[in-house]
Parts: C-alpha cells; structure tokens; sequence
C-alpha cells in the first residue's frame, strides 16, 4: 500500500524566506510515502519545495523551462510533463517505496502549440482539444442565446496518453496521471472528461486536475478517481492575490483497497495556504460533494474530512 499527498497549483516567488513556503500544511504532507503538486512557473530555488518533502511535480505548463528542470535535477526533485524533447517529455517520473512503484504521468491543454515538445526540441507533454460552436436548439425562437461549446480531444495526443498509460501500468505498480486543463468555475469542458475516462480505462489508478484555479468534481469512473481540479496550492503570483484561494490537498491510498480523502486550504489574507476547520472547510466539502453529485459520484463530509465512495468497484 502506498500513500501519497496531492496538491494543485504552486507558484513559488517573491519570498523573503522560501523555506517556510509550505510550513502551514507541514502535519499534512509528513508521513506519506510520496508528496505531489503541479509546479506553475519558473523556478530558481527549490528550497520551498525541498523543506516540504515534495517528491515530485508536474512541469506541464509554464515551468517547463530548462533552467526549471536543472534546478529540479540538482534538488533531486522528480518531474514529468516536460523535457529536452518528445520522448523526455512522454516519460515518467518512477518513484519507489517499499519495494511498491509509482509512475507520474503529466500533461498540458492549457499551453500554445508552439510550446508541445517535438523530437529534436524541447517543451510539454500535450494533452490538447479542439473548440467547436453549435447553435442553441431554441435559437430559432430565442434570437441571441449562446452556443453550446463542444471540446474534443486531439485524437494524436489521446491515442499518445492511452499508450504512456499503458506502457507505464505494464512496468510499475501503480500510475498517477497529472493533467492541466479546464475553465475556472464549477462546468467542466466536454475534453476533460474525455482524457480523463481514457486514462483511467487505460490503466491509470487516479488522475488529478488543475489548472482552472478552481475547485471542480471528483468523478469514480471504473473504480478509480478523477480529480478534475483541486485547486491553488500555495501560489505567490501577484495577479492572483486575493483569487481562487480555495484548494484541496487529497490524501490517497493506492493498491488493493484505494482511499481517497481531500482536506480544504485557503489562501489567508497574507496569501499564506493554510488548512481550513469547522464550518470553512464544512462549506467547501459541501461544494465538492454537491459537484461530484452531478458526476455520480458519493462524497462523503465529517469533521472537515471529505471521502469518496466507490474506489476499488471496477464494475
């Protein structure tokens, strides 16, 4: 069994002293086997991450930088979603413990083209869709309604995740897909839901979502969650100052009986990420449980803990 502590949108900058970055959540993220969270920017200095014991990051977005992944290297910091070209950047970050291992795998939809990596050059790991716009039924009768927005993955990069997820579920014990993509708010685009059902057929034991700097559904699909967006971690990017200050941090359990239970944070007034208790983090869960309501999925609420039926059904 292999616990692992997952958290969403970090952005490291502008502090005095990084290393207390995380201090706040330190009694959550001790003790598991293995701590994630999506790295969103460049990075100069991995002290912040390296005093909080993260494991391991996705790069799939705006930290796919060299000088990024040469810090990250130097700080024995595994990564995925990017690298010095498309193979690099397709590849899994492998971890072990207890003789049990975990592969991460990372993708981007939120990122120029130009950027995807390609055979010779460097760049992200692509997980892209196409827009379409269809008219609203009633358009006829109501001149003037908005269309319905159709999204559809890039079959190339779906059929690309399918074969990582598989080739990965073959090697190792366990696969974690990383995926960075949405809209901020509660709706989740047509795409979404598309890569992350494929990944989990394919093999993946949990996929986790950010991006949108939201908070968005939890869905069990074949047994195994999707965590279509957790949410801002600890993020010090000024536009984002007083902004989506609500994540979640989700504990889980990976092998034969799988858990999953997500604790609320918040951003406070200092832009510090703190854990929330009593009826704060209560409302939140509310939220998520409401959500997740709508994917079929049970979420259940105590004591500032939500958890999340269904795991390990692969019916």
């Amino acid at each position: 069994m292999i616990t692992l502590v997952l958290g969403g949108d970090v952005n490291i900058q502008g502090r005095s002293n990084p290393a207390d970055a995380f201090a706040p959540l330190e009694p959550l993220l001790k003790g598991a086997d293995f701590r994630f969270v999506n790295l969103e920017g460049p990075l100069e200095s991995a002290e912040a991450l390296t005093s909080a014991g993260i494991d391991v990051v996705s790069c799939a977005n705006d930290a796919a930088h060299p000088p990024t992944l040469e810090v990250l290297d130097h700080a024995g910091i595994a990564h995925c979603g990017a690298g010095a070209n498309l193979d690099a950047a397709h590849a899994p970050a492998v971890l072990a413990r207890s003789g049990e291992t975990v592969a991460f795998l990372a993708y981007t939809s939120l990122r120029h083209p130009r950027h995807a990596a390609q055979p010779d050059t460097p760049g992200v790991a692509q997980a892209f869709a196409t827009t379409a716009y269809q008219p609203d039924p009633r358009i006829w009768e109501i001149p003037g309604r908005p269309p319905v927005v159709r999204t559809t993955p890039v079959p190339e990069h779906l059929d690309r995740l399918i074969a990582d997820v598989r080739r990965a579920k073959a090697a190792y014990d366990h696969v974690v897909v990383s995926m960075h993509w949405g809209l901020p708010g509660p709706d989740l685009a047509e795409y979404q839901v598309s890569y992350g059902r494929a990944a989990i057929e394919a093999g993946a034991d949990l996929v986790a979502g950010h991006g949108p700097h939201t908070i968005q559904a939890v869905e069990v699909h074949r047994g195994r969650p999707i965590l279509y967006s957790i949410g801002n971690l600890v993020f010090d990017w000024p536009a984002m100052r007083g902004r989506h200050v609500d994540g979640l941090l989700a504990g889980c359990m990976l092998g034969d009986e799988p858990r999953l239970e997500l604790i609320p944070v918040r951003r406070n007034a200092g832009n510090e990420c703190e854990p929330l208790a009593g009826e704060d983090a209560a409302k939140v869960l509310r939220y998520v449980a409401e959500v997740s309501a709508l994917r079929s999925t049970t979420v259940t609420v105590r004591d500032g803990i939500a958890s999340v039926s269904g795991l390990g059904d692969h019916g």
